[in-house]
């Protein structure tokens, strides 16, 4: 029997083609009705995108809670490139999704992926919950969980490691003589960032510094939101600030370096920041931000591999976590012995 081919789909559906190219592979334009029904004639004609592809395809799923971590930032597209380029290496192709929690259902998911006939899904797991987990759990196919983790979870993941990234930040800050160091941490919780708070406290302890007693500010994880609550806290605040801060992204650092600069307060003179990630735009703010590199494509590529692994039957479940090194710009300034722990805040009328 003759393998159904996309365009007898199509004539079945009374469609054209590439509006059953555009439903299989989720993009817009398509209706609902229209979707379903060209979903239900693929599986009526036993249609497979295998049939004319060379290996079976990898399916990344990008998921979104908010769109408030997940955006279109130089990050995310480092690491898609990633995988991209592993996949063209491996000679699979690779289809994309995009999903939005929680308004997606488990059973709106498994036929989104019923025609495709995907060999495994990568998660972008970044703004995911640990209850989002179910959603996966009637997936016959090997998952890989991308920039997230998740304590007792039985799928594998690939992410970076962001207690140690965080701990070589704050840690550098020590180095450089600051004792008074606060944290900017993001309002809209996810693991990563929980883990980097675990860093931070951790690099504190570890040199004789209290966490608990850190200036903690939540800025809003975009450059508009988190320059916007900086200037607010800025502008409510007395008394001082500290010599340093550590932040838990680039985004945060530089909204939060725009807001300082706005005040009044000069990076690194009065104030020093250190972020992570290292985004392109670390080497155009003024002063250059100090941060820690994340290796973006290398976690994308290493997220393809895996995935590979568990499709030709590795039964062990790995985390595996991902190094990051220090790049040391301008923003962190070496304080001498005799200079305050802390600044004073002059409010910029």
């Amino acid at each position: 029997m003759l393998k159904k081919t996309l365009k007898d789909v199509a004539l079945a559906a009374g469609v054209s083609p590439a509006t059953v190219s555009n439903a299989l592979n989720n993009r817009r334009g398509v209706s609902d009705e229209i979707r379903e029904k060209i979903f239900q004639t693929a599986r009526e004609l036993g249609y497979s995108r295998e049939s004319g592809a060379r290996k079976p395809a990898v399916r990344l799923v990008v998921l979104k809670r908010h769109g408030l971590v997940v955006s279109d930032t130089p990050f995310f597209a480092a690491l898609i490139e990633g995988i991209e380029k592993q996949c063209r290496l491996q000679g699979h192709e690779l289809l994309v999704s995009h999903i939005h929690l929680p308004e997606t259902d488990r059973a709106d998911l498994l036929q989104r992926f019923s025609t495709d006939h995907a060999a495994g899904v990568i998660i972008l797991a970044t703004e995911m919950l640990p209850e989002d987990l179910a959603l996966l759990s009637h997936l016959r196919i090997p998952v890989v969980l991308l920039d997230s983790r998740f304590l007792g979870c039985s799928y594998d993941c690939v992410l970076i490691d962001n207690e140690g990234a965080a701990f070589t930040a704050t840690g550098h800050l020590v180095e450089q003589g600051h004792r008074s160091i606060g944290y900017l941490f993001s309002a809209v919780p996810i693991q990563n960032f929980l883990d980097r708070a675990a860093g931070f406290r951790q690099a504190l302890r570890q040199n004789g510094l209290q966490p608990e007693s850190c200036c903690r500010i939540a800025l809003e994880p975009t450059l508009e939101g988190a320059c916007r609550d900086m200037n607010k806290v800025l502008a409510e605040r007395s008394g001082t600030l500290p010599t340093a801060f550590f932040a838990d992204n680039d985004i945060i650092a530089c909204g939060a370096m725009k807001a300082l600069q706005e005040r009044g307060f000069r990076v690194p003179e009065d104030v020093s920041l250190v972020g992570i990630d290292d985004m392109p735009f670390c080497e155009l703010t003024g002063p250059r931000l100090t941060t820690v590199r994340v290796f973006k494509q290398e976690i994308g590529g290493i997220a393809v591999r895996r995935l590979m692994e568990k499709i030709a039957g590795d039964p062990v479940v790995l985390q595996i976590e991902v190094g990051a090194e220090l790049v040391v710009r301008d923003s962190v300034r070496r304080l001498s012995i005799q200079e305050p722990s802390d600044k004073p805040i002059n409010r910029k009328r």
